[in-house]
């Protein structure tokens, strides 16, 4: 029995383990860290860091701030989508969107500091952000002292739980904070307002429109394929092993390709799941997501050596995937679009 792994696009073949057996245990996606807001695990290494390394928030081939502002008038004045209240006096220069560097890169902006994990970047963005300082995230967020120190004129929160346990209230002191409620989940919605925010509206509709183009060629050329077909993500990491619903991979997956989710992720966006459960899965594809950078490989293993394994249709098949975590567990333009790719690759290529 094969698999065929996806990693930057390419497909290999290898044979896949024999042996298995776990339970499937669940929690909270978000930025492919701990959303737990412990922001007084303070780092002197990325302190350090972010001190040292400020970079400016806007590449030099972009346009200047002058030209900027005939997109967006400033002040301005929004309303988050937790209901805060925030004015920008002028263009943002620095900005501080920890998760949301996908979106950053799509209008062409670089942030005073990137979402890290274990002193890892989002690997798939590292040639656009050369030079942007790394803030370790694996301990919560960082406290507000060190967020201080990068100076910045805007702080952008990608989902709700990063917000939480006063840390709203301690960043928006430092600078006006926007919060969406799960930025990933709604690309329209979260790269158009972080176009208005720092002036690029006009960059954000023109990434917009050439993804949109992307996704509906995409559905076209998967719908005789998946026509009542179901696809299941599963994530592994430190903790454990998760099913993934509707966000990241699993978004794109459902929302944008409009592959139907197994009946256990239906109205789920991860779900714990216990060895009797199973049999249960009723996918007809599988994406297997090994949080490499978390260390989900000893759940990995047990998992895939199971023999409990070998029993699920999707796996006599030879319908299991691995794909690359650092996009499909990513939330952007540019992780969707490589998303995309890899699905196209593996069901219609």
């Amino acid at each position: 029995m094969q698999d065929i792994t996806v990693s930057a696009g390419k497909i290999r073949k290898g044979l896949l383990p024999a042996s298995l057996g776990l339970l499937l245990a669940a929690a909270l996606l978000s930025g492919c860290s701990s959303d737990t807001a412990n922001y007084g695990a303070d780092s002197a290494a990325p302190a350090a860091a972010a001190a040292n390394a400020q970079p400016s928030a806007e590449p030099s081939a972009e346009p200047s701030a002058a030209a900027q502002t005939a997109e967006t008038a400033y002040p301005l004045t929004v309303t988050d989508e937790l209901g805060h209240e925030l004015t920008l006096e002028a263009v943002p220069q620095r900005i501080f969107a920890p998760y949301l560097e996908d979106s950053l890169v799509v209008l062409g902006v670089k942030p005073v500091a990137q979402w890290a994990n274990n002193g890892q970047g989002q690997a798939y963005l590292q040639d656009k952000l050369a030079g942007v300082p790394l803030l370790d995230f694996n301990s919560g967020l960082p406290s507000p002292e060190v967020v201080m120190d990068l100076q910045p004129d805007l702080i952008v929160l990608h989902n709700a739980n990063y917000a939480e346990n006063g840390v709203y209230e301690q960043y928006s002191k430092i600078a006006p904070t926007y919060v969406f409620k799960q930025a990933a989940g709604d690309l329209d919605s979260s790269v158009t307002m972080l176009g208005e925010l720092i002036g690029k509206q006009e960059a954000a509709a023109e990434g917009l429109a050439a993804y949109h183009r992307k996704v509906e060629e995409a559905q076209a050329a998967l719908a005789p394929h998946m026509d009542g077909k179901k696809a299941l993500i599963i994530r592994f990491n430190s903790r454990g092993m998760f099913l993934m619903g509707g966000v990241y991979g699993g978004f794109v997956l459902a929302d944008q390709l409009g592959i139907a989710k197994s009946d256990l992720v239906a109205a789920e966006n991860s779900l714990e799941l216990s060895l009797e459960l199973l049999p249960e899965i009723d996918a007809d594809y599988i994406f297997l997501a090994n949080d490499t950078a978390n260390s989900g490989e000893t759940f990995y293993k047990e998992l895939t050596e199971s023999a409990l394994w070998k029993s699920i249709p999707a796996v006599q098949a030879g319908h299991v995937y691995n794909v690359d975590d650092r996009y499909w567990l990513g939330g952007g333009i540019v992780a969707y679009n490589n998303v995309i790719d890899d699905v196209l690759e593996i069901i219609a290529p």
